[in-house]
């Protein structure tokens, strides 16, 4: 099923202040692979993965990656709420290979999530254009005349009292696109403080959406590497 709704543009309605960045210091139990090439890290929610523009210079995971190896790259990112898998190159040949196959989405990657409400359906499909609400940046919104191609499919785990467990599978990568999309279901991501209503957002001390699964080819034996890493709330 592919959900469709008007084409006048939409926009979350962000409904509570910023949060915090914090600086959350590196620990080894967030490494679950490494090589000579790169290493794969299980992200906490909470952290940038880059540095913010007035945030701490070290509040982010590539600068607390890089106390442990300081030469590791960042080659993508997760928003700052979700948390989960990412890898990070350890030279720049590996970065230039592993960002190649980001850019050409020849990864692939699957997220758990924990949503309000009660879906008719077991599973779905979204494909709603979307772009920057530029008036209330850093929101995101569907717009079919502008916006640009985004396409989510999802899959309920497990119907739970005013929630289900999902698994979101992102074909594109957009900013957001996974939260945003659900919203337009009707069925915003829990603890969404950008996309969900105050309520939601009040009553759970994170967004319920974790990067779990990450595949890609080894930079240099080519081999095809998945990891798999379940969250904390699943």
């Amino acid at each position: 099923m592919t959900h469709s709704s008007s084409a006048k543009p939409q926009s979350g309605g962000r409904t509570s202040a910023k949060p915090p960045v914090l600086l959350i210091p590196f620990s080894e139990s967030w490494i679950v692979y490494e090589d000579d090439e790169l290493l794969v890290v299980n992200k906490p929610s909470g952290l940038l993965s880059v540095p913010g523009r007035e945030a701490d210079p070290l509040a982010n995971l590539v600068a607390q990656v890089q106390t442990r190896v300081p030469k590791a790259l960042i080659v993508h990112r997760l928003d700052m709420d979700t948390s989960g898998l990412m890898v990070l190159a350890k030279n720049p040949e590996s970065h230039r290979h592993l960002s190649k196959q980001f850019e050409q989405r020849e990864t692939s990657k699957q997220y758990q999530a924990m949503c309000f409400g009660r879906p008719s359906m077991s599973k779905g499909s979204v494909c709603q254009p979307m772009r920057c609400d530029w008036e209330n940046r850093p929101l995101q919104m569907i717009d079919f005349k502008l916006g640009k191609y985004a396409h989510t499919l999802w899959q309920v785990e497990e119907q739970l009292d005013n929630h289900f467990k999902v698994l979101l599978t992102p074909i594109t990568g957009r900013s957001h696109q996974l939260r945003l999309h659900m919203k337009q279901l009707g069925h915003p991501i829990l603890g969404d403080n950008l996309y969900a209503d105050l309520p939601n957002q009040l009553a759970f001390p994170r967004l319920y959406l974790h990067a779990f699964r990450l595949g890609f080819r080894h930079p240099t034996t080519e081999k095809q590497m998945v990891f798999e890493q379940t969250a904390d709330f699943w």
